[in-house]
């Protein structure tokens, strides 16, 4: 329940951006601002996520979050302006950023090896599921409802959660934890909000750049010092050591590319339909909800596709094929058979789906039981770092591409292009660092 709710609020708001903005004085492209604000807040909770698992217990800290989570979403429904929205959807980040790390966590330290990838798929199902719902969902409440509600769904997912994971949650076994360091926690948190607020705030001017500049150099010289300050601590909040297991590098790496070329995709592709190819929300809804389809049929395929390939082989040539799909998204015109769009909207998300089924089981298929919950908390860190800076991409193009304040369908398609390009090359990853043809 609490990735599906997860998952399907990161999709639901994906149609509704016009209307949110329209009706809180903004426009659609300020409004990332709130996404980067959401994916910032994971990154800050998130390294503390495994130390607060087993201090705490895993039951214990997936019901706090998913209460978190619904007072966010609350807050959204809520809102009247940009910056009421930003922070509504802050705190649903901060709330989110402990429901797919402790998951998958607890999931590693109940599940033998062997039967780790077909795990991993069924767990990957609710936030596959979510998205089907999503965008249609959205864009109906959107059209003929009022966008608020998109927010109101998540009040009875939660509750239910909250009920579920009371009556039927078992808490795996819980390892000795430390002191917190906090020192590095404060390091990661200004590293982290340096980097991915400056982006956006270069990207989109609403303040003057050299605020955005400075944030970023600000977020460097933190990412730097925590090196040092890694390097040195007995127990750091996020151990870089584990990047010395070559499966855990490649993927990190291979993953990071990947986000930071599709994380955005929703957003452009729902703004595209709407404004490009001048679709309603519910219309453009019903469209993006076939990638989903595509990514739910992949949970068919991808244990025997790996069985088969090696996840060597599998990883590179899904990434290939996703930036090949995404580039191919970028020739769509009002023309286009919506058939076409369709089809085209499935199999990306088949193939996007085999490379992130592939991501969760190598993220801790070679590491140990003392290093999974470091290797979780930073390929969780990853995910909302490179998706914040998808997002700043995205709208950077296109507010730079922009004449008056519009985008025509050509901006579209080279922002679309970008994220194409990086999405073919997390194959090189695959390729360079050579993880293991089937991990142990």
């Amino acid at each position: 329940m609490a990735l599906f709710m997860e998952s399907m609020d990161a999709t639901v708001i994906s149609t509704s951006l016009p209307a949110i903005a329209a009706d809180i004085g903004t426009t659609s492209v300020a409004l990332k601002l709130a996404f980067t604000a959401y994916y910032v807040a994971m990154g800050i909770f998130v390294p503390m996520s495994a130390w607060l698992a087993d201090r705490y217990g895993c039951r214990n800290v997936l019901r706090f979050s998913m209460a978190l989570f619904i007072l966010g979403s609350l807050g959204c429904a809520a809102s009247q302006s940009l910056a009421h929205f930003v922070c509504a959807r802050f705190i649903e980040g901060a709330g989110a950023a402990f429901m797919a790390p402790v998951a998958r966590l607890a999931l590693f330290r109940v599940t033998p090896r062997e039967e780790l990838v077909s795990a991993t798929s069924w767990l990957t199902i609710p936030p596959t599921v979510a998205p089907m719902f999503g965008p249609p969902l959205g864009g109906f409440l959107t059209t003929y409802v009022a966008w608020q509600w998109i927010f109101v769904v998540n009040l009875p997912m939660a509750i239910a959660g909250i009920v579920l994971i009371t009556r039927l949650m078992a808490d795996p076994i819980r390892l000795p934890t430390g002191r917190l360091d906090l020192f590095g926690l404060v390091l990661v948190a200004i590293s982290l909000s340096g980097l991915v607020f400056g982006a956006s705030l270069i990207s989109m001017p609403v303040l003057p750049a050299w605020l955005g500049l400075s944030g970023m150099m600000l977020g460097a010289a933190a990412g730097i010092a925590y090196f040092a300050h890694a390097r040195k601590s007995a127990d750091p909040v996020l151990d870089l050591r584990v990047f010395r297991e070559p499966t855990f590098r490649a993927t990190t790496i291979g993953t990071t590319l990947m986000l930071m070329g599709c994380a955005a995709l929703p957003f452009l592709t729902a703004l595209m339909l709407q404004l490009g190819f001048g679709m309603d929300a519910f219309q453009s809804g019903l469209l993006v909800f076939s990638g989903a389809i595509g990514a739910l049929a992949a949970k068919f395929v991808v244990a025997p596709l790996f069985k088969r390939l090696g996840f060597r082989r599998a990883m590179t040539c899904s990434a290939l094929l996703a930036g090949i799909g995404i580039g191919v998204k970028a020739t769509l015109l009002p023309s286009t058979p919506a058939l076409l769009i369709v089809l085209l909207l499935f199999v990306n998300g088949l193939i996007r789906s085999v490379y992130f089924t592939g991501h969760a089981v190598l993220t801790v298929a070679d590491t140990s039981p003392e290093q999974a919950g470091h290797a979780t908390a930073i390929a969780a860190v990853s995910r909302p770092v490179a998706s914040a800076l998808s997002f700043a991409m995205a709208g950077g193009l296109l507010t730079f591409l922009s004449s008056g304040g519009t985008n025509t369908i050509g901006d579209f398609h080279m922002a679309i292009g970008l994220g194409a390009a990086l999405c073919g090359s997390a194959a090189l990853a695959f390729l360079i660092c050579r993880p293991s043809r089937n991990p142990s």
